[in-house]
């Protein structure tokens, strides 16, 4: 009971060519085998620029906290409100 029958498939199949159309459903199975014809075109390539490393170093740096020499600092609570 954990697949579905052939009539379950057909009647999916019927619901879905009334709901888009016999050509809409044509045209994006073209897209998708356009689709996977590019990959494995690309897949085949053996240079990729995309995939090269950079030789160009960053314009600028980017630099730590400035406040206090980059050390973390803490501040006691106060004291002055305590109940007494």
């Amino acid at each position: 009971m954990g697949s579905f029958s052939i009539w379950h498939w057909l009647v999916v199949l019927v619901v879905v060519l009334l709901l888009f159309g016999g050509n809409k459903v044509s045209g994006l199975m073209g897209d998708f085998a356009k689709g996977i014809k590019s990959f494995k075109k690309n897949m085949a390539d053996d240079h990729d620029e995309s995939m090269e490393a950079s030789t160009d170093k960053p314009a600028g740096t980017i630099g730590g906290p400035a406040a206090n020499g980059g050390k973390a600092t803490t501040q006691a609570p106060s004291n002055s409100a305590r109940p007494g």
